[in-house]
């Protein structure tokens, strides 16, 4: 057998094993993700322990300092995670988008994921209502950039008589206070609704209502 050939057989036994190893990383890391989600949610970042998270994961701890270092690393892999979803769901708009279209999916959107992921809006509450010490220079930047582009499009709506409001970060608010609440306070909400948790749906029932009265308060009946 030539060298060249050895070397190819070599790679070829390597390429599988560095394949699996990858597989079982991701899967590792987001077991951890999850379970530290969880954790930091019910204990906070303060309370929370880098074994009580291992606990959860159902993998030694040493599995989760070899991935993470350390809690902090931890914690803010996790929020990094929550943003990346959430502004991968946000919609795209520019002056000529359909408003109606635009505000809807949005509106759809941001219920979903509240809905299908409420421990990530009550983390992130947390994080914000702590003064959001992990989370300043993102809200100070990458937030505040988004929220004065998505502005400015609205305003431009507004020139054009395509939409009635005049302040567009009054909406952005009401959109995230309506939404967002029936994830951060999901246990008052299901306890008003004689019920112990959402059910299918619940989500449906949210968006009937929201969409046609925020549509209607941005003239876009």
């Amino acid at each position: 057998m030539t060298q060249d050939n050895q070397k190819e057989d070599i790679l070829t036994t390597d390429a599988p094993s560095h394949r699996s190893q990858q597989v079982t990383r991701a899967h590792n890391q987001a077991l951890i993700l999850a379970a530290a989600e969880e954790e930091f949610v019910l204990q906070s970042y303060r309370g929370a322990t880098m074994q009580g998270i291992a606990d959860r994961a159902g993998l030694p701890k040493a599995n989760v300092h070899y991935y993470f270092k350390n809690k902090k690393n931890l914690y803010m892999a996790v929020l990094r995670s929550i943003i990346e979803e959430w502004n991968d769901g946000l919609v795209t708009m520019t002056v000529d988008s359909d408003p109606k279209t635009v505000i809807e999916k949005f509106v759809r959107t941001k219920l979903h994921q509240a809905f299908v992921n409420p421990s990530r809006h009550k983390l992130f509450a947390i994080e914000v209502i702590g003064g959001a010490p992990h989370l300043h220079e993102f809200m100070s930047t990458t937030m505040k950039d988004w929220v004065n582009d998505k502005a400015q499009v609205m305003k431009e709506w507004h020139k054009q008589g395509k939409i009635g409001i005049t302040d567009p970060l009054q909406l952005l608010i009401l959109i995230w206070a309506t939404t967002q609440r029936y994830a951060e306070f999901e246990i008052e909400i299901v306890g008003l609704m004689d019920k112990t948790a959402y059910d299918a749906e619940d989500e449906a029932r949210a968006a009937d209502f929201l969409v046609p009265f925020i549509l209607r308060g941005c003239g876009l009946e």
